[in-house]
């Protein structure tokens, strides 16, 4: 009696992002949320979801809201927020509220 027993191997190549120090929050350029942080991109080889081989990494800048990523370039930072930074209003679309508190208010487009 002959018993076949398969055992499927899961492999793959993640990017991990780690934020890297302390520092202030700069604004996106493409979103122009105060979110952007420097941090270390590294690609791993996996095998059964568990981190074997480190393949490459690199620093990057990266947005939390809108997921922006750029390479770490010299002469270039993202520009820092000043303190009471508010992102920029357009109207009809979602935008900071006025008073004080969490999360954006909408502002309704005029007719």
């Amino acid at each position: 009696m002959d018993f076949f027993f398969c055992l499927p191997i899961i492999f793959g190549c993640p990017t991990k992002i780690k934020p890297e120090g302390n520092q202030g929050a700069r604004i996106c350029p493409r979103c122009h949320n105060a979110a952007m942080f420097s941090a270390k991109s590294r690609t791993w080889f996996e095998l059964c979801f568990v981190p074997l081989i480190p393949l490459n990494s690199k620093h990057v800048w990266m947005c939390g809201i809108c997921q922006l990523q750029v390479h770490v370039q010299p002469g270039w930072e993202p520009q820092v927020a000043q303190p009471g930074y508010q992102h920029p209003q357009v109207q009809g679309q979602y935008a900071p509220s006025q008073s004080a508190g969490y999360g954006p208010g909408y502002v309704q487009p005029q007719k």
